[in-house]
């Protein structure tokens, strides 16, 4: 059996880190843990019972105060306004990676994002942009 080299010399590979492999202090917790989520039905229904909403163009963001330390966040989205399931993903990933990164400065409150307008031409711009316009309308309380 032979053996066949190369003759080309191969450089080692540099390792580089990205910004997300950087280590991060422990009190910066952005992760969308279990303990950041709506569950069950009764949560879900806690929350459209408590009637509190505010409306974007695309988002509606019902809330209720929870009594815990930490926002937790619950997204619905009728296949009614978006048709196909990509865009129904899109539009709860969308929801969710907002969260997740505005979290730490949201009021302890219950959240449902619930999709009430068609974002067949909306851009990823104009959802987020919604999204966070309605998480700083929150109340303070």
């Amino acid at each position: 059996m032979a053996v066949v080299r190369s003759s080309v010399l191969v450089a080692p590979r540099a390792v580089i880190a990205s910004q997300s492999e950087v280590a991060e202090p422990a009190s910066a917790d952005q992760g969308f843990r279990s303990a950041h989520r709506l569950h069950k039905t009764d949560e879900y229904s806690s929350v459209f019972a408590f009637r509190r909403a505010l409306r974007g163009r695309y988002y509606m963001l019902h809330y209720r105060p929870n009594g815990l330390d930490t926002a937790r966040l619950g997204v619905v989205v009728a296949k009614k306004l978006a048709k196909r399931a990509n865009v129904r993903n899109l539009v709860k990933r969308i929801a969710r990676e907002l969260f997740r990164r505005r979290r730490e400065s949201l009021p302890a409150h219950d959240l449902v994002v619930r999709l009430h307008a068609p974002v067949t031409d909306a851009t990823r711009a104009e959802l987020n942009l919604d999204l966070l316009a309605l998480f700083q309308r929150l109340p303070r309380t």
